[in-house]
């Protein structure tokens, strides 16, 4: 059994990875660390296990063999890098692996290099659902021309904090601060930059299945009082991705739908912070009635889990390359529409 240290004591981790580690029998929760917050304590606690403030003293702990990075993104880079150095044997990493292409290479170099197991936490993409949804498009040779993301999110804290920071600090309690002067368009640029890399990543590895290479982002512009739109061509798919936290915690939309050639093909994913398990699948084909994949109990959590639990025994490699070619992706979309916002929403 491995001993997994948990950095991070927010909702991702108390909600999300810290249940589904206590599903998993390769793993048990031993240490779990905050910035200074007080809520490792708590969690600690009701668990009976380590609690730390910072991440080294998790790191140096003789009984963590794995971490659980549950961090805000511009922290990530810096812990995955000091967690191989303190000779961890596995990380899961929340989305993204990193905020720049030099850190997410940096990243996977040391992994690489020290055979560390690795798994970046894109739910979505280790969806049961979301592989039932890409093999329905591969055996039937489906030609994909266009993808919708539409997000539509309570309030979450995390993203308060992004967009209300000044452009040049990193993300960090909001303090109280205003929502940020959209009509700066350097201020905006940084909002929609962040968000991208940050909440738009959960469902970029999926698009990139779809859409390998984004050719040119059409237009962007941020979505008050917290989200983006953007609009992008990929070859030949037409890209739209709205994104959007609703006032008053209305019900929570995430759905990603596929135009092709045959028919349209629409993934429902669960909310955030909840294990109801896996997404539901529709397809509607021309002259045929819908047909419906109803979710499987299993949801991306656990897949991933169980994918680090894998690579640890050696049953499954690391796909090093993916992930810094999935990284690369969100980055490179990131930069561009961030680019397209200073230019006024759009490029020519």
């Amino acid at each position: 059994m491995y001993g997994v240290g948990v950095i991070g004591a927010g909702p991702g981790a108390a909600s999300l990875h810290i249940p589904t580690i206590a599903r998993i029998p390769a793993f048990r929760v031993v240490h779990i660390s905050d910035s200074g917050s007080g809520r490792a304590a708590g969690l600690a606690e009701n668990l009976g296990v380590r609690a730390s403030v910072g991440f080294h003293e998790l790191l140096d702990d003789p009984d963590v063999h794995v971490v659980a990075i549950c961090s805000p993104p511009h922290r990530h880079a810096e812990q995955i890098l000091a967690a191989v150095a303190a000779g961890a044997r596995g990380i899961l990493c929340e989305k993204p692996l990193a905020v720049t292409a030099d850190d997410a290479e940096r990243v996977i170099d040391a992994c690489r290099t020290a055979g560390v197991a690795l798994v970046v936490g894109t739910n979505h993409h280790a969806d049961p659902a979301w592989g039932r949804a890409r093999h329905h498009l591969v055996a039937n040779g489906s030609t994909v021309s266009a993808v919708s993301v539409t997000v539509a999110l309570p309030p979450n804290s995390r993203y308060h904090a992004v967009v209300s920071q000044p452009p040049s600090d990193p993300p960090g309690p909001a303090g109280g601060r205003p929502l940020p002067d959209f009509d700066d368009p350097q201020v905006a640029a940084d909002v929609v930059r962040q968000l991208v890399v940050g909440l738009g990543v959960h469902d970029l590895p999926t698009l990139r299945d779809l859409a390998p290479r984004i050719d040119r982002v059409v237009w962007a512009r941020p979505i008050p009082p917290i989200g983006f739109a953007l609009g992008a061509r990929a070859g030949g798919v037409a890209v739209q991705f709205t994104a959007v936290m609703t006032p008053g915690g209305a019900d929570a939309l995430w759905r990603m739908s596929v135009i092709a050639d045959d028919g349209i093909l629409d993934v429902d994913f669960p909310p955030a912070f909840v294990h109801v398990g896996s997404a539901d699948v529709s397809v509607r084909i021309p002259g045929e009635r819908m047909t419906s994949y109803a979710g499987i109990a299993e949801d991306g959590y656990l897949a991933q889990w169980r994918t680090l639990a894998a690579q640890l025994s050696g049953d499954l490699s690391v796909e090093y390359d993916a992930l810094l070619d999935d990284a690369l992706y969100a980055v490179e979309l990131a930069d561009a529409a961030a680019d397209a916002v200073r230019a006024g929403g759009e490029r020519g």
